[in-house]
Order: structure tokens, then C-alpha cells, then sequence
């Protein structure tokens, strides 16, 4: 039986990780290691995770420390894992209870696999949109990662997430993956994950980071990313100057 990694990294995540712990306790497959990779919270994340240490035995794996963003958590589990594919679930996250029995039965032989599944978006905890975009059109939009299992051997012999990146390291991920021919994307049909909307996916810092990102990887030209810069920087003064005024 194929062992397999969730990863969850937290900071302060006391509101939501209860759910996103249960969801990893009550998955259908047995063979789940969990580690989870707190950033030294100082709210009750820690005493909710130390409830369930009972439930999960060995199975669950934990380190707090201060960390250098959610990337380099993400990196710290990875080097962590000791299962042969690997699923991450952020602390605001909770996957369907046969979420991982479907991304084992789709696995193949090959031995650099990516595969994906359908998200439920929620907003205010009611169900608003469920997807799933295919990676053909990758250097389009990212597809959903918290959807998302990678074998470890993408990881140990491709590379980590780039710290680079603050909010778009799992896009850098799949970018850089998607141009080596030995690694493999399957689409998986079935419900995997429910995402929360919002976080910092949605800030403006990380439209910046995503201008950065496209540069970087040819699908804006520098001239593009430039101009994208000037009429961020030129919305941001004009912001300003209303705010003034009104005050």
C-alpha cells in the first residue's frame, strides 16, 4: 500500500485548522502520515493540534519554529515526508473524505507524477464555485493547487518551491515542471479539496509577485512587465491623493 504525506503548515490558524485536521483523520485510505509545520503560533493552534495526537499516533508529525513564509514551511515538510506522493492542505483547507483513495487509485507507474482534482470554492462557508482548469493552459492561470498530489521524486529530484516567490511559488512549481518531459500531469475526476476564498493569494502584494513571475518565465516581456509596474505604482499614488482629500 502506497504511503502518502499530508502536509499542513500553520500560523495562528486556531479558527480553522480543527476542521482541516478532522478532514486528514477521516480520510477512507489508511496509509497517511501527517506532518504539520507550524511557524511558532502564539494563539491556541498548538494546544487544538496536540488534541489529536492520540488519534493519529505515529501517523502525525509536528514541528513549530519561525519560518521564512508559507514556501519555506511547505519546503521544511517536504523534507520531511516520508511517503511516496505527497498532498498539501493548508490550515484553512479540509479535503473530501475520499480525497487521497482517489488520487492513489489514479496513480500510475511512472515515477514523476502530478495529479489534480476539482476544488469547491466557499465564501462565508456556503459552496460559490467548484473548478478545475487543465495545466494544458498552464501559462495562462495556475490550476488548483490544494487539489493537488506531486510524488516525492518530483520534488527531491526537480526541486523545491523558489522563496523567491512569497504568494506564487506553486505556480513557479508547475511551470518549471511542466517543461520536463518525465514529469506526468493526470487530471483526476473527482471532488479532492474546499478551499476557503481569500488569504493571500488576493492581495495586492501578490499581483506583483504574479507580474514578477510572469517576467521570469517569458510570458510577459520586460517591456510589458514595466509598464504593468508604473500603472500599479501610479493607481497606488492616485489612491492616496483620494484619500487625502477625503480626509
Amino acid at each position: 500500500m502506497i504511503k502518502v504525506s499530508i502536509i499542513t503548515v500553520c500560523y495562528n490558524s486556531a479558527a480553522t485548522i480543527r476542521r482541516t485536521i478532522e478532514s486528514v483523520l477521516g480520510q477512507t485510505y489508511d496509509n497517511i502520515e501527517y506532518i504539520i509545520v507550524d511557524g511558532a503560533s502564539k494563539d491556541e493552534t498548538l494546544s487544538i493540534i496536540e488534541e489529536y495526537k492520540g488519534a493519529f499516533g505515529q501517523r502525525l508529525r509536528l514541528v513549530s519554529e519561525p519560518d521564512q513564509g508559507i514556501y519555506d514551511a511547505m519546503n521544511k515538510g517536504i523534507r520531511m515526508a516520508e511517503g511516496t506522493l505527497i498532498g498539501i492542505l493548508n490550515s484553512d483547507d479540509f479535503y473530501e473524505p475520499m480525497a487521497v483513495e482517489h488520487m492513489v487509485n489514479a496513480m500510475t507507474d511512472e515515477k514523476y507524477q502530478i495529479l489534480y482534482g476539482f476544488v469547491r470554492s466557499l465564501k462565508n462557508d456556503m459552496e460559490y464555485l467548484i473548478q478545475r482548469h487543465s495545466f494544458q493552459f498552464l501559462r495562462e492561470e495556475m490550476f488548483e493547487h490544494p487539489a493537488c498530489f506531486v510524488t516525492k521524486a518530483v520534488y527531491d529530484d526537480f526541486g523545491y518551491f523558489d522563496l523567491q516567490y512569497v504568494s506564487v511559488a506553486d505556480y513557479d512549481f508547475m511551470l518549471r515542471m511542466s517543461q520536463i518531459e518525465e514529469v506526468k500531469f493526470y487530471l483526476v475526476d473527482h471532488l479532492i479539496t474546499n478551499f476557503a476564498q481569500g488569504g493571500m493569494s488576493s492581495t495586492a502584494a501578490a499581483w506583483l509577485d504574479l507580474l514578477k513571475l510572469r517576467r521570469n518565465h517569458g510570458i510577459i516581456s520586460e517591456r510589458e512587465y514595466k509598464r504593468e509596474m508604473l500603472k500599479d505604482k501610479l493607481y497606488r499614488v492616485y489612491c492616496k491623493l483620494i484619500h487625502k482629500s477625503i480626509h
